[in-house]
């Protein structure tokens, strides 16, 4: 059945795959999206990455989904339409969509090009938009987005190998530049070596920076020095290793998800190093005082960016032939894809071919 919006102004027809509750399975589901106003871009979904946070909004992890859920916001494609006064974009364009849609553009963070800050923003899956309607993900044959939070593709990023730097991509990429750990010649310890752990070494490289991989498992060391190119790796579970590596760290970016001691991270620091948390454990963590007033460092966290700087990241990225490792599946896998990602059994995103595979 269509989703009711269909009456409210939204004409479009528009097929995806759904979660309908909270066992998170996906199906097939008819909806609609609104009229291409006159900001508007319409989009032809060719590709969508799967990323972590969808699997916490099928299942209702976070206690904040309203079914159904068409998950999605690694989104790249192909403008199919443009409202009267969209300026940035034309038919046939190479366009991508992340994590949000929709902001207030009157706040001090959005002045300040911070829309991922902004106390409204409206987040592309999940979301409820400025007409009400809830917003519905990338895992959907077509989109239809306010051109200010469009992204340009450049023309030598593939699209599919490309569409996780949406959501992964920025999300390592931000806080590297914001908390100065950009500089050639640093030295920065990347924590988890998944979808945000493998682009954040590929980022830092490419900034010229010396880049550590921490890791809980001796199993990705090949990986992480052979594959991904990383100076050195540190396996956080031996006490030798950390003690050796004390207090030689510039910054650390923290991607890990599940509950981890932070005492042993922040040791890593120089004086006035940085420990920066982009991944969400559910659970608080444990934060020991003492070595932060000694050592004056700092704990800190990001989030995305804003839609100036993922701009930036993805010419950065072009220019420097950054792409995340992906795995491109067909759209009726996406079950046993959502299945293997719970289990971290992915190297390192799964992208699903929405052009060549959604069939309605």
């Amino acid at each position: 059945m269509a989703a009711k919006s269909c009456q409210d102004g939204h004409p479009a027809e528009a097929f995806g795959w759904a979660a309908r509750d909270q066992s998170g399975v996906l199906s097939p589901f008819k909806f609609s999206r609104r009229a291409t106003g006159e900001k508007d871009v319409a989009i032809k979904v060719l590709f969508c990455g799967i990323c972590h946070s969808d699997l916490h909004m099928i299942k209702n992890e976070w206690g904040i989904s309203s079914y159904p859920v068409v998950p999605g916001h690694e989104i790249v494609g192909q403008v199919t339409g443009v409202g009267s006064k969209v300026e940035k974009f034309k038919v046939g364009d190479k366009v991508g969509v992340g994590y949000m849609v929709g902001s207030c553009q009157s706040c001090d963070s959005c002045h300040d090009n911070l829309e991922n800050y902004c106390p409204e923003t409206i987040v592309t899956s999940g979301g409820k938009y400025h007409d009400g309607a809830t917003t519905y993900g990338g895992f959907s044959d077509i989109m239809v987005a306010d051109e200010h939070y469009v992204i340009r593709i450049p023309e030598n990023l593939p699209l599919d190998a490309g569409a996780p730097l949406l959501c992964a991509g920025i999300t390592v990429y931000s806080p590297l530049k914001y908390y100065g750990l950009d500089k050639p010649g640093m030295h920065v310890g990347v924590v988890g070596l998944g979808g945000l752990g493998h682009v954040a070494v590929k980022f830092a490289k490419a900034m010229g920076i010396k880049v550590t991989v921490i890791s809980t498992s001796p199993k990705k060391k090949q990986e992480a020095l052979e594959h991904l190119g990383a100076h050195s790796f540190l396996v956080s579970r031996d006490p030798d290793q950390m003690q050796a590596a004390m207090g030689t760290m510039d910054g650390i970016i923290d991607t890990v998800s599940t509950m981890h001691p932070l005492f042993p991270l922040i040791g890593l620091l120089k004086t006035q190093g940085k420990l920066v948390l982009v991944g969400a454990p559910e659970k608080p963590l444990e934060l020991p005082v003492f070595p932060l007033i000694t050592g004056r460092k700092i704990v800190g966290g990001s989030s995305i960016g804003g839609i100036k700087e993922t701009q930036e990241m993805i010419d950065f990225a072009a220019k420097n032939n950054i792409t995340a490792d992906v795995e491109v599946i067909p759209m009726d896998y996406v079950n046993t894809a959502l299945e293997r990602l719970s289990k971290s059994d992915v190297r390192y995103r799964f992208v699903i071919d929405i052009g060549n595979t959604l069939k309605n």
